[in-house]
């Protein structure tokens, strides 16, 4: 081979590494959008026309209901061409309230807009919760169909859940316990849990017992009407939507959830429910398009910021993915997951970035869940400067066996064949990733049949009791990887996964064994830049791994 050949041959070389290195760190370019070239979301506009609920018979006094005085100030405001409906300072109860086009209903500061305990004020309806069509009490707050419409201001709207919610006896203290089983309802034969009704707990014992059945109308749920808790803000098929600087709070079900929305934003909202609060999700986004969630605070009892397009067959018959998001500068402080993406996926999830956010205390920080039967592709998700602290399970998380059994290393199990019910998580780029505090830094596990893969978690510095364990998974990038470990044996635990790069890993000293691979489907795992000699071991392959399946260079 002569010089000039040779050196044409390594500036090749050069040339296509830098191009993978390149593709690894920035966005793919065909999704049409970058970090410096994010989605947008066409905002509302209205009149200056302002209209009093007062005007309509609204008394603040936290007896008398007002709901038609409520409702029939944002019918009149619509009827003229729209504008601001002002709930002026006080506390004022009320049953639903149904938004209309071009109205902008403020929540004025030190307004406590209060939705009533009493079940009868909300009619059985048809909708759909966790994915499905199902029947459910109509939402404190509505609208489906509507253009340019919004909830602004400082004030606070408060779902009243815990009219609405059972609760164990465990998640209060005495004196709440002593409180809540004398304001009435019915506690359990075994005495460990309240129930707002009997209707409630009738359904709490029926199975699917929402679930929408051909033939049935609401009046067949009428005897578990109470357990079909609504959510306090289900806005369906609205386009131009803007929910602005108000505190939304006590929601009976799920917080807030825009479905089949296009351009909505939320900014500066504060979404609080109890820790304890049974499906207290913050926002469920689903099957929208074109979002911003810009500097909100939460702080519930389930997954907080949660990206979700239907479950199952009803969601991929559906087919409307969500899609072109921008998530940053927000704080989570409680939820079972701060960034969340399913587990009800299935009509799909692509184009979102989620940077500058802050997540603390929360069960898992970055969390993506599925299972076999979803269906659905998660792809081209991007996610930096996130800083979390004191995550109680994992801080970066993927699983598609959410609800169902993993198998048992070693065990004999029936691997189905690819088909539209095989859910997909790939092309996933998440950086500077700051984790003070988890049980686990980072968890992957894919399916058999189908791989969580085209995942690059670069630049971060995690601590945590567990360092990183992949389990079918394949074409993963870790560079640039502090870990700060309590359990050293492994660092890395890797099972039958494959394709994957680490690169400049850092470790603590005298860590006990670096990496341990299983599996025999495990293989072409290759080690840059790292230095093994902090290590007592530095590799334990399992008996079934084949040998060269992993390159420490």
């Amino acid at each position: 081979m002569t010089q000039k050949k040779l050196i044409y041959g390594l500036l090749l070389i050069f040339i296509i590494l830098a191009t993978v290195n390149i593709n690894a760190q920035i966005p793919d370019r065909t999704i049409g959008f970058s970090w410096e070239n994010l989605p947008t979301a066409k905002t509302p506009v209205f009149k200056k026309d302002t209209v009093n609920i007062v005007k309509f018979g609204a008394i603040s006094d936290g007896i008398s209901l007002n709901t038609n005085s409520i409702n029939n100030a944002v019918a009149e405001c619509s009827k003229n061409g729209g504008g601001v409906v002002l709930v002026p300072q006080g506390l004022w109860l009320t049953g639903p309230v149904v938004l209309q086009n071009n109205v902008n209903l403020h929540i004025a500061k030190k307004a406590l807009l209060l939705f009533t305990g009493d079940f009868e004020q909300y009619k059985l309806l048809e909708g759909s919760y966790e994915g499905k069509p199902s029947f459910r009490n109509q939402s404190p707050i509505s609208g489906t169909n509507l253009e340019n419409i919004a909830i602004t201001g400082q004030g606070i709207i408060d779902g009243n859940g815990d009219f609405w919610r059972s609760v164990n006896k465990g998640q209060l203290t005495e004196s709440e316990w002593k409180k809540k089983i004398t304001s009435g309802g019915i506690v359990s034969e075994d005495g460990s849990r309240w129930f707002p009704s009997e209707k409630y707990m009738k359904g709490h014992l029926t199975p699917n017992a929402a679930q929408v059945v051909p033939g049935k109308t609401a009046k067949d749920y009428e005897e578990i009407k109470d357990f079909l808790r609504p959510n306090l803000l289900v806005l369906t098929q609205c386009k131009r939507v803007l929910l602005e600087g108000v505190t939304f709070q006590n929601s009976p079900a799920w917080c807030l959830h825009p479905l089949m929305c296009e351009d909505l934003t939320l900014m500066n909202v504060n979404v609080k429910n109890p820790e304890y609060a049974q499906n207290g999700d913050g926002i469920d986004v689903e099957s929208c398009k074109n979002v911003l969630i810009d500097g909100c605070t939460f702080d519930v009892g389930d997954d907080a910021i949660c990206i979700k397009s239907g479950k199952d067959k009803f969601g991929r018959e559906r087919g409307i993915p969500s899609e072109n998001m921008v998530i940053r500068n927000n704080m989570v402080y409680k939820g079972h997951g701060a960034f969340v993406v399913g587990s009800e996926m299935s009509g799909g999830a692509r184009n979102i970035f989620v940077s500058d956010c802050t997540f603390m205390g929360t069960d898992k920080g970055i969390r993506f869940k599925t299972a076999r039967g979803r269906g659905g592709i998660v792809e081209n998700i991007f996610i930096k400067n996130i800083l979390m602290k004191d995550i109680q399970s994992e801080a970066i998380y993927f699983d598609m066996y959410y609800f169902t059994k993993p198998p048992v290393p070693g065990e004999k199990v029936v691997v189905p064949e690819v088909s539209e019910e095989t859910p997909q998580f790939q092309k996933i780029q998440i950086s500077n990733v700051v984790c003070n505090g988890a049980d686990k830094g980072i968890f992957i596990r894919g399916l058999p049949e189908m791989a969580v893969k085209n995942i690059s978690i670069t630049n971060s510095v995690i601590s945590a009791r567990i360092g990183v364990e992949l389990i079918e998974a394949e074409n993963i990038t870790l560079k640039n990887i502090r870990l700060v470990t309590k359990e050293t044996k492994p660092v890395i635990a890797i099972e039958n996964s494959s394709s994957l790069t680490i690169d400049s890993l850092k470790y603590n000293k005298n860590t006990d064994l670096l990496f341990k691979v299983s599996g025999n489907r495990s293989g072409n795992i290759d080690v840059f830049n790292t230095n093994v000699s902090n290590t007592n071991k530095s590799l334990e392959l399992g008996a079934d791994v084949l040998v060269g399946a992993i390159r420490i260079n």
